[in-house]
């Protein structure tokens, strides 16, 4: 089964981008993919919502030990003590990333995630590190890897990527 990464924002967020999360999420979902991702709050949260409404599979990758962390969309907990340095799995394990809004831990994850060779999706319009990363002139070696979607063609884009 292939794995979609979604990254972004665990704090408080936008109800319009807990939207297109969970859209985002239910598109992974009804594609037969498997939704991986930080397992907690915010657009993890949404995206798993989403993906569980819509009858898929979750994965969320702790940094803590307590599963109790997990939020309550999450299948598969995989708890990792590993606090930040987690972001290196969250990113390594999917076949591509999906990037909505985020901060310094999403920005973390996208470097990662280019060295890693992984694909990534930059959500337009969802602000944060997913619109800042799109203003990057990337060289060669990464520019391939970087894309920009609309909410509604992420996950599109996403399969196209690595199909």
């Amino acid at each position: 089964m292939k794995k979609i990464g979604v990254i972004g924002s665990d704090g408080l967020i936008d109800d319009k981008i807990l939207y297109i999360a969970e859209a985002i999420g239910a598109d992974i979902a009804r594609r037969g993919m498997a939704l991986l991702c930080g397992g907690r709050g915010g657009v993890m949260e949404a995206a798993c919502r989403g993906a569980k409404k819509a009858g898929g599979l979750t994965v969320g990758i702790l940094p803590s030990l307590d599963k109790s962390q997990a939020n309550k969309y999450v299948d598969i907990i995989i708890p990792t003590s590993l606090g930040y340095a987690r972001n290196s799995i969250v990113v390594s394990a999917p076949d591509a990333i999906i990037a909505i809004c985020g901060s310094a831990g999403t920005l973390s994850e996208i470097a990662m995630a280019l060295n890693y060779k992984k694909p990534v999706v930059l959500v337009d319009g969802t602000g944060g590190m997913a619109e800042e990363v799109s203003k990057i002139r990337f060289d060669a070696e990464y520019a391939g890897l970087v894309h920009h979607a609309k909410p509604s063609d992420a996950v599109e884009k996403a399969i196209k990527l690595i199909l």
